[in-house]
């Protein structure tokens, strides 16, 4: 017998009119990725044959953020059962070649997890399988979700939307996370013979399940986690997908080894990733595409996004790494320090307010207060190279491109246009002239106009 396959539909064609935005509701980041990213993250967990993600005309912007995944276009808005009509075609090959099962996700549900979409597979790889599961769970407040209707069996009878409901469905606490598993072939028979004959004029996807319990085939269901199966229509339910999604990563992150000083305060990205026996103080930012190795301090105020820190570094306060920032072991970045695109080697230090942009300083050398690396220069952008163990003195513009040689020292207050050599000393100042009295001699003649004006 060959192995049953799996495919997966996401449906992603809403254009999210309660989010009053130019952007397409699945692109909206939580956690600061797309929420069709994080849909698209648990189902690669399955292992799928094939995952064809369904959009409306004009998504190209979608079209792109679903790559490599495969994309079909739904023409026109006619709910949830037209859309997954619309992945037919593009999984046509695969239902023909094997037996493939079928499971339908939504693209604005960033919650969910691969385990409870474990659950829904496991659920048809059971003996004496029903040919369709459904998810359904159980909120404190069913409020507009539909009803799902059990039988004596305990199979589901039905799915009412809850326009179309009665007032004694309406009580009923069991509702549908509209999110579907089942035989493929099996699954668009039962699509094919949807109508429209309800209160919005569409093809429910729900009302397969109504069908199938008329032909005495009734689908199982499998009660999945409320926070996992939130749907994200508006701003508020976006906020409220970020603030789970949040509380998510930081136990992730502290069960992983990550000491978090007030974990309510620290954001995470999806991708950030915390080595062991990190330690972060309060209200510290992660942006995307973050790795920080194992025993480094990130101090509060920080702001890292792009970045990769080597293990022991310490970070902040008020520390900035932009993308392309890449700090190393044991390295120092102070205070209201700016990295961006740029390198931090071994036990290199820049402790207070400096620029260190398009640029690789090499281990152990220190960069003091002040320094800038001037890498635009209004037309493109420039590297800056600093040698192991060179000193930069305070207040040093260094204008990239320019290279200062290992060992070499910068004096304080100087602007270096010109490569120096390692071991060399470059101070780059006018000469200090001093007059003697002239400071008093200022205010004797500033305090005479003063009262010249008055009088």
């Amino acid at each position: 017998m060959p192995t049953r396959k799996l495919a997966v539909v996401i449906l992603a064609a809403g254009k999210g009119s309660r989010m009053k935005s130019d952007l397409p509701k699945v692109l909206h980041p939580v956690a600061g990725k797309a929420m069709l990213w994080h849909v698209q993250a648990s189902v690669a967990t399955l292992s799928p044959e094939e995952t064809v993600v369904v959009i409306a005309p004009g998504m190209a912007d979608v079209e792109a953020a679903a790559a490599p995944s495969r994309c079909a276009v739904q023409q026109q808005a006619l709910g949830t059962g037209h859309a997954v009509a619309a992945a037919q075609e593009a999984l046509k090959p695969l239902l023909e070649l094997v037996e493939t099962d079928v499971l339908v996700v939504f693209g604005d549900t960033p919650l969910l997890t691969p385990a409870t979409l474990q659950r829904m597979v496991d659920a048809r790889a059971e003996p004496a399988a029903p040919d369709i599961v459904g998810l359904a769970f159980r909120p404190d407040d069913p409020a507009q979700y539909g009803r799902v209707i059990l039988d004596d069996d305990q199979k589901i009878e039905k799915i009412v939307e809850y326009a179309d409901a009665d007032s004694a469905q309406r009580q009923i606490g069991l509702c549908n996370a509209g999110i579907v598993i089942g035989s493929g072939r099996r699954l668009f028979d039962l699509i094919d013979r949807l109508d429209s004959h309800n209160a919005q004029g569409e093809y429910y996807l729900t009302d397969i399940f109504g069908l199938a319990h008329q032909e005495g085939r009734p689908a199982g269901v499998v009660e999945g986690p409320v926070a996992e199966v939130l749907g994200v229509n508006s701003r508020q339910d976006l906020a409220l997908a970020e603030a789970a999604m949040q509380d998510r990563l930081r136990r992730q992150a502290m069960v992983g080894g990550a000491t978090l000083i007030d974990p309510a305060t620290v954001w995470l990205s999806a991708d950030t990733r915390l080595g062991r026996d990190v330690t972060v103080h309060p209200s510290v930012f992660f942006g995307p595409g973050v790795t920080v190795g194992d025993n480094v301090e990130i101090r509060s105020f920080s702001h890292l996004e792009g970045a990769k820190v080597a293990e022991g570094a310490v970070l902040g306060p008020f520390a900035r790494l932009r993308p392309g920032a890449r700090v190393g072991a044991g390295a120092h970045v102070g205070n209201f320090v700016e990295i961006k695109n740029a390198e931090l080697g071994a036990g290199a230090k820049a402790n207070h307010l400096s620029y260190l942009g398009d640029a690789s300083v090499g281990p152990a050398a220190n960069i003091g207060a002040g320094t800038i690396t001037c890498n635009y220069d209004g037309f493109a952008k420039h590297h800056t190279a600093i040698g192991a163990g060179a000193f930069i003195g305070s207040n040093t513009a260094l204008v990239a491109p320019v290279a200062v040689g290992a060992g070499a020292i910068v004096g304080a207050g100087s602007t270096i246009t010109r490569d120096v050599p390692g071991d060399a000393l470059a101070v780059e100042r006018s000469d200090q002239e001093i007059r003697e009295g002239r400071a008093a001699r200022f205010r004797q003649e500033r305090q005479a106009a003063k009262d010249a004006k008055q009088g």
